[in-house]
C-alpha cells in the first residue's frame, strides 16, 4: 500500500506518542521534501524535530514534482507536494488534515484520511485506546470541535 503523508498527522502522532500506529497500519509512509522540512522547522516542537531527525526506516522522503497548477497554488508547500507526490505514485491514501488540501486531493480522486481517521482505525484494530489517545490529543494545539470529540469518545467506548 502506498501512503503519502502531509506534516500534520505525523506532527501530532509524535506529540501524543502514537506515531508508530502508521507503521502498524500501513507499513511504510512516504513524505515529500516539504513535509520533511516542515517537521524540522525551528518553530516545530522539539519532540517532533527530534523524531524527524532520527526517523525510522518505514518513513521515506521523496522529491515531489509539483506541476504549475492553479488548484495547488493556494495550498501550503506540504499539502502541494503531498498531493503531487500522491498523484505521481498513484498512492492508495493521502494523510492530510488541512481542509483546503483535503478538498483538492478529493477533487483529484485521491483517497484522503485525517489524523482522527487514523486513530479510529487504530482503535478498531485494537492498537490503541481511543478515549485515552483523544485525551492526549486534546492537550495539544490540534483543533477538533467538542461535538466531534464527544462523538468519537462515545464510539471508542462501544
Amino acid at each position: 500500500m502506498i501512503v503519502v503523508s502531509d506534516s500534520t498527522p505525523l506532527h501530532y502522532l509524535v506529540l501524543i506518542g502514537e506515531v508508530g500506529i502508521l507503521h502498524q497500519l500501513f507499513g511504510r509512509v512516504i513524505i515529500p521534501g516539504a513535509v520533511f522540512e516542515e517537521l524540522q522547522h525551528e518553530k516545530t516542537p522539539e519532540p517532533v524535530k527530534g523524531w524527524m531527525a532520527k526517523a525510522p526506516g518505514w518513513v521515506q522522503v521523496m522529491t515531489a514534482k509539483v506541476p504549475a497548477d492553479p488548484g495547488l497554488a493556494a495550498l501550503g508547500a506540504g499539502e502541494r507536494e503531498a498531493i503531487a507526490l500522491a498523484q505521481e505514485l498513484r498512492a492508495h491514501l493521502v494523510l492530510m488534515d488541512d481542509k483546503a488540501g483535503r478538498l483538492e486531493a478529493a477533487r483529484r480522486n485521491l483517497k484522503v484520511a485525517g489524523l482522527v481517521a487514523v486513530l479510529e482505525e487504530g482503535a478498531k484494530r485494537g492498537l490503541l485506546n481511543l478515549p485515552e489517545t483523544l485525551g492526549r490529543l486534546q492537550q495539544t494545539s490540534f483543533r477538533i470541535s467538542q461535538e466531534v470529540l464527544d462523538s468519537l469518545i462515545e464510539r471508542g467506548r462501544d
